[in-house]
């Protein structure tokens, strides 16, 4: 009896150990940690990628794929006079209606009055701490001799005592540009405004949402690394050209060794 007892009890324990095994087997097959590497992430024939994965920023130097009016690789980001005046030439792709200039005002009354002033006038509070305020208001070097291309490239790239504000996406520069002409009276029938948002005021008193990330990749900037610029000019000098081509034959004459012959 105790022989049978146990041998019953064994076969139970079987059965029992089977039962687990199954068990575990089932939750272990139902895991995604043995894929095979089968399981990518990527984007499926006809799927659309989700709106809350960003796309990786574009590397430093590119051109985006939403394109640029001035890519890191023509016009470089030193704040230097004559890298501005590259700029000079570029002309505003954004028309100065009513509406570029309402989201001007948004983003110059927040980013640009500070030191400014809200009409440009060179009083803004900052200056009331020792930061200088040009003007670039009515009657300045900004209205009268600065061309869009060329206030386009200070915000691009900043210089002096203006730090760079490549935070401001590029067609909000635009249309801060457009605004800054209204407000220094290069555009008829439009009056400036220098309501701005302040501390806890939404709606129409700040910018909107961002058209950068996470459906649109977000321009790479790195200050400290190198930038490329542009190439100098060929130069024209006969002279200097006649001089710089008789060196090179000279050096080569002196360096080459003789040929083999056969």
């Amino acid at each position: 009896m105790t022989a049978e007892r146990g041998k019953r009890e064994g076969g139970r324990g079987k059965r029992g150990l089977r039962a687990v095994g199954l068990v575990a087997t089932i939750l272990l097959s139902g895991c995604s940690w043995f894929t095979d590497f089968k399981q990518q992430p990527k984007i499926d024939p006809w799927e659309t990628p989700s709106d809350t994965i960003p796309f990786r920023g574009n590397p430093q130097g590119s051109v985006p794929i939403t394109g640029s009016y001035a890519p890191g690789f023509e016009y470089d980001r030193t704040p230097m006079p004559q890298t501005i005046t590259l700029m000079a030439n570029i002309k505003n792709p954004v028309p100065a209606d009513s509406a570029s200039v309402a989201r001007g005002r948004i983003q110059f009354q927040i980013n640009c009055a500070p030191c400014h002033g809200p009409l440009g006038l060179g009083n803004g509070p900052a200056t009331k701490y020792g930061m200088v305020g040009p003007a670039i208001g009515a009657g300045s070097n900004a209205a009268n001799a600065l061309s869009d291309g060329y206030i386009f490239g200070m915000i691009r790239n900043g210089r002096g005592l203006m730090p760079t504000y490549n935070r401001i996406e590029e067609m909000d520069r635009w249309d801060i540009v457009n605004y800054l002409r209204s407000i220094q009276g290069k555009l008829p029938g439009i009056a400036a405004d220098t309501s701005h948002g302040r501390p806890g005021e939404t709606g129409s008193l700040v910018p909107g949402a961002s058209t950068m990330g996470p459906t649109r990749p977000a321009p790479y900037y790195n200050p400290h690394r190198a930038q490329t610029t542009p190439a100098a000019p060929a130069a024209t000098d006969s002279a200097a050209k006649a001089a710089t081509d008789s060196a090179a034959k000279t050096a080569t004459d002196t360096t080459r060794k003789p040929e083999r012959q056969p």
